[in-house]
């Protein structure tokens, strides 16, 4: 009866028994499976020093900063006007206000522009520096946050109007760099990771006498939030970004994010990168789908509460929009791609005209989820398909879009995820030229879904103290997930289907001979195990958690898999 669907491999053979038992024991071990070893390494990820974050440490050219600070402390004055050009989503609006927000500090003539996802498309671009130029006279300084890298094209054309371009991104750049002024760049951070080290350089040099990472420092809750909305692994800078940014978020004075905690129902005495990623960023994101993202910029920017309120519901209102949207056309993605029946068995390829440009990267995010495999998801229009992908563990995503760079637009994105413009009369062959290589190169091994579980734990060693001891691992995400248990031979007590068609299991879990019993939830897994009953006995992977109802906080396992043979 078993549904396991995933191949569980554990990181640590090491099973801790009963009498060996010691909590510095298992975080050792919890800290190797993420590859810390040494003494000092393990320092500097239990403490995370925001001091050492620096353009040097992450990879920035120092000649190529030297430059663009240069160029910008001679525009600020000489009161040219500057425009930071930012990206429709978290990362870029995030880097975009702290630049923004610098730069109006200094005494700057600076406005903010993000272009219309629909309209314009992702990044720099003629038609945008066109329209920019239509809205705001006399620019001479365009600064790019989270694009710009591959912008060639664009930049040629913003030298050819006597426009200055100041890049700064983070995304995997062509062999071919664009002729800006200059390029702060490097793939270790986010983009507003970049636009945050690059706002503390400004402040040093407008500020010389103040140590630029002070206590006043109001950008690291901005720079938090576009690190964990892009996915960068958190570790090393990253980390140290998210780590001291959460502490900002939870005491942020900023109006429009105290609206949108309070739309989102947000505890801020329990504030994590779920709250970020799962509750603050979707309704952020929201407004880049499917209207202008320039709302979200107003919104964290905002000193004005009325102002931020009403931004804060326009904004509620938009993600639901979204929401809806995004389900109907899921539900679309998922038929079709099974009623395909594809020949090609290694990469998903949907497209169609009713697939809204704003979430076709959350579709295909779905997809992958669904059935395991790279998703590309196509809305195809008229003359040009917009298109977003999506990859699994193993498979460099844009490595292989970039071969076959001749069909494109323009391309760009990461590992993980990228997009791409191409003419719709292209679209037939591209996709058999696609699937055919997809087949040659991607190895059956990396599409199987697996589950990394840190090491096996007996539920006895399961408390309060350990659960304390692994939150100092925090925070958790891409590069440090959140460590997962194995146990095998548990009982259950009590069983039940919950949530909306039975989704979710909710059980009692334990050994009935030491009379030692946990709640716990399995998310999503209802259907799968639905004749689960009580008495059986199974093997489960679990995260630890603890689940406040009524001001009762207890610990909860959230489970991951089951197997029941």
């Amino acid at each position: 009866m078993s549904k396991m669907m995933k191949k569980w491999e554990v990181l640590s053979q090491f099973r801790i028994q009963n009498s060996e038992f010691r909590i510095n024991n298992l975080i050792e071990i919890l800290l190797k499976n993420r590859n810390i070893k040494t003494k000092k390494e393990t320092e500097e990820f239990l403490n995370p020093d925001l001091d050492l974050v620096t353009p040097k440490s992450v990879g920035i050219d120092e000649l190529q900063l030297e430059k663009a600070l240069k160029r910008i402390e001679k525009a600020v004055k000489k009161k040219e006007q500057i425009v930071v050009f930012g990206d429709y989503d978290v990362d870029g609006i995030t880097g975009s206000a702290i630049l923004w927000e610098k730069l109006y500090e200094m005494g700057a003539k600076v406005l903010p522009y993000i272009p219309h996802r629909v309209d314009e498309g992702y990044g720099l671009s003629s038609k945008g520096i066109s329209n920019l130029q239509s809205q705001i006279s006399n620019v001479s300084l365009i600064i790019t946050t989270d694009n710009g890298i591959v912008a060639q094209d664009a930049v040629d054309f913003a030298n050819s109007k006597g426009i200055d371009v100041i890049i700064t991104d983070h995304h995997v750049a062509d062999k071919k760099l664009p002729d800006a002024y200059a390029i702060v760049h490097t793939t270790n951070l986010c983009g507003a990771g970049v636009a945050y080290l690059l706002s503390k350089e400004l402040k040093s040099k407008s500020q010389p006498r103040r140590d630029p990472r002070t206590k006043d420092d109001n950008h690291l809750e901005l720079a938090a939030l576009g690190t964990i909305a892009d996915l960068v692994p958190l570790t090393g800078a990253n980390r140290a970004i998210v780590k001291n940014g959460l502490e900002k978020l939870c005491k942020t004075k900023r109006p429009g994010l105290m609206e949108l905690f309070k739309q989102a129902g947000i505890d801020r005495e329990i504030f994590t990168t779920y709250e970020v990623g799962y509750l603050i960023c979707p309704r952020l994101n929201a407004t880049g789908r499917i209207g202008s993202a320039m709302d979200s910029l107003r919104l964290l920017c905002t000193n004005d509460r009325n102002r931020a309120e009403s931004l804060a519901e326009k904004l509620e209102l938009i993600n639901k929009e979204r929401q809806m949207m995004m389900r109907d056309q899921v539900l679309q993605a998922i038929e079709e791609t099974r009623d395909k029946k594809q020949e090609a068995k290694s990469l998903l390829f949907a497209a169609s005209k009713n697939y809204n440009q704003g979430v076709i990267g959350l579709i295909a995010g779905k997809l992958v989820e669904k059935f395991y495999r790279p998703a590309i998801v196509l809305s195809v229009g008229e003359i040009y398909t917009k298109a977003s992908a999506r990859s699994v563990s193993g498979f460099n995503l844009i490595e292989f879009l970039r071969s076959f760079e001749k069909h494109f637009i323009n391309v760009g994105g990461h590992p993980m995820a990228a997009g791409f413009t191409i003419e719709t009369k292209k679209l037939d062959s591209f996709q058999k030229a696609l699937e055919q290589k997809a087949e040659e190169i991607i190895d059956e091994d990396i599409l199987k879904r697996k589950l990394k579980i840190d090491c096996e734990l007996e539920f006895p060693y399961i408390d309060t103290s350990l659960h304390k001891a692994i939150q100092n691992l925090s925070p958790f995400g891409m590069g440090n997930p959140e460590p997962v248990f194995m146990t095998k031979g548990v009982e259950i007590k009590n069983v039940k289907t919950v949530g909306a068609l039975g989704k979710h299991l909710k059980l009692e879990l334990g050994i009935r001979d030491k009379e030692l019993w946990i709640d716990a939830i399995a998310f999503g897994l209802g259907e799968d195990f639905a004749d689960l009953k009580i008495g059986d006995i199974i093997d489960i992977v679990y995260t630890i958690d603890e689940n406040t109802w009524n001001g009762n906080t207890k610990l909860q396992l959230k489970v991951r898999d089951i197997k029941d043979e």
